[in-house]
């Protein structure tokens, strides 16, 4: 199951979450910064500090934390000096765990999945506010979709399936120019069950 600290840039690193990594993700301040993160890419302690309405001092610890756990490198190249600090995410697709993988702390691999699915209902909670608007033709931009769709597959395919539909996102983004002012950032789940869950 991948996890929320998963990188949208597209890479082809896939992890398992450490339980260094899992006591990193499991703290509030840390998943918003992660979220902030995803949503713009490149992080100074003070901009997200603002953002967040918390102390930048506090935010700067937070930020080493996920450093120090593996989510975050500096990246120099965006400082506008020797002393700024700019942070970015590093690449790939975090995995919460599996059966070839159990998750290393089961009390904290159950924080990082509530945050995981508490911002998967705030992201259907918005879509479902917008829709009628759309439906209606009172708001003519696509702003989200509401897809559903069913397959009879093997539990090989459907993981193919999975992997050829990240793999889509990845390449996409990749493709995309970043300076081009129409940007938005979109935030995509992906929910599927086979019959066995009820």
């Amino acid at each position: 199951m991948t996890a929320g600290a998963e990188r949208s840039e597209g890479s082809e690193r896939e992890s398992w979450l450490t339980a260094e990594m899992l006591k990193a993700l499991a703290h509030p301040i840390r998943q918003r910064l992660v979220r902030l993160l995803r949503r713009r890419e490149y992080l100074r302690a003070a901009d997200a500090a603002a953002e967040l309405g918390e102390p930048a001092n506090k935010v700067s610890f937070h930020l080493r934390v996920l450093a120090d756990a593996g989510f975050l490198v500096e990246a120099p190249e965006r400082a506008r000096d020797g002393r700024d600090r700019v942070w970015r995410a590093v690449p790939g697709a975090w995995n919460l765990g599996g059966p070839e993988h159990p998750v290393p702390d089961e009390a904290l691999g159950a924080v990082v999945l509530r945050s995981v699915v508490d911002e998967h209902q705030d992201l259907v909670r918005r879509v479902a506010a917008w829709a009628p608007d759309y439906t209606s033709g009172r708001d003519a931009d696509t702003h989200g979709t509401f897809t559903r769709a069913s397959a009879r597959l093997t539990p090989a395919e459907f993981e193919a399936l999975m992997e050829r539909i990240q793999d889509l996102i990845a390449d996409a983004e990749r493709a995309h120019d970043r300076a081009d002012p129409a940007s938005t950032f979109y935030e995509i789940d992906i929910v599927a069950a086979d019959d066995t869950l009820r």
